[in-house]
């Protein structure tokens, strides 16, 4: 099951739960949420994980045109050159091309496939920047009493007093503790 699928499934049974609650049992419950797409647009450190992460994709595309040329430079000799030279001679630019396009396509699997490092880091990256977030919301959904916490980056939230969004208040924390975190 994707992530996607599983995301909208629990959804809608958390709403049927809530429909289905004993009125009484339903007004206890204290629920608030959070918008994770803006937190990670406007908190410090994931701006600054992404865009040292932007910085290693701007190096691999580097590479990766790098590699590309090279390749379809062997190309244009061996189309080129291959009908005037020896048969010995044509082979080795071929090899040599095989050698080429077999590197970068290595190259371009290591980077950009799916356990590549642009995956990978990525993933790591966005790993301790959601675990830092996830502390922050359990702190303050603590704090605030409640017992469910919703991100409305993720579609569910059909209608949602203003007054339940934690996105303020989760930001000041993560920007306060980044602040003190930080060297000076």
């Amino acid at each position: 099951m994707s992530r996607r699928t599983w995301t909208r499934t629990a959804g809608w049974l958390l709403a049927a739960t809530l429909g289905f609650a004993p009125p009484g049992r339903a007004a206890d419950l204290r629920i608030g949420y959070i918008d994770s797409a803006r937190i990670f647009q406007e908190y410090s450190v994931a701006k600054d994980a992404q865009a040292q992460f932007d910085r290693k994709v701007d190096g691999w595309r580097a590479q990766s045109a790098e590699k590309e040329a090279q390749v379809n430079q062997l190309r244009a000799e061996v189309r080129d050159q291959g009908p005037i030279l020896s048969a010995l001679k044509r082979q080795e630019k071929e090899e040599a091309l095989q050698r080429a396009v077999s590197d970068y396509e290595a190259f371009l699997q290591s980077i950009w496939g799916p356990q590549g490092q642009a995956v990978t880091q990525n993933e790591q990256a966005t790993g301790e920047v959601v675990a830092q977030i996830r502390l922050v919301v359990e702190k303050i959904a603590s704090q605030k009493g409640l017992v469910l916490v919703l991100d409305a980056a993720s579609g569910f939230i059909l209608y949602a007093d203003r007054t339940l969004d934690l996105t303020n208040d989760v930001l000041q924390e993560l920007n306060s503790q980044s602040q003190t975190n930080s060297p000076h």
